[in-house]
């Protein structure tokens, strides 16, 4: 997992319910650079998952309605802690990590995927423990298949 970050930030709360919070560092520089950043931590104590997004500028995060039964008021300063979701290129094995490395418009695609798609990818690869000698190709088919833009093997 990277480094964990702890904050203060004011919420704002639009007219359907959506709570966007200001992150007031940047975490491409935290965390790598990826288009979108799959968090989990805590917004004002309350467990939350989401993206950190670039919009007009600026890195933030927009939770929907449904993540808090409670809903923040407007305009509410909050702590909000927060990490990266899932498994990051850091802790991969060292052949899958060169092989994304060799290939940075797959690697680029698979640190945008949710932890749940690199989970999935990283235990199918994992599955060869019976046969090493399919490790390598199945570490090159995801490789071809994220640089075809699939999320799962199909």
């Amino acid at each position: 997992m990277g480094e964990r970050r702890a904050f203060r930030t004011v919420v704002t709360v639009d007219g359907q319910g959506r709570t966007r919070l200001s992150i007031p560092f940047d975490p491409n520089e935290v965390w790598g650079g990826k288009p979108r950043h799959h968090v989990a931590g805590s917004v004002a104590e309350r467990p939350m998952r989401g993206v950190i997004e670039e919009r007009d500028g600026e890195p933030v995060m927009v939770l929907g309605p449904a993540w808090c039964p409670v809903p923040l008021p407007d305009g509410a300063e909050v702590e909000v802690v927060l990490e990266p979701e899932g498994p990051q290129r850091a802790d991969l094995a060292p052949d899958v990590a060169a092989a994304l490395e060799a290939a940075p418009d797959a690697a680029a695609f698979f640190d945008s995927l949710a932890q749940f798609y690199r989970t999935g990818w990283l235990r199918w690869i994992d599955a060869t423990k019976r046969r090493p000698d399919e490790r390598p190709v199945r570490i090159a088919e995801m490789v071809r298949l994220l640089q075809q833009g699939h999320k799962q093997r199909p």
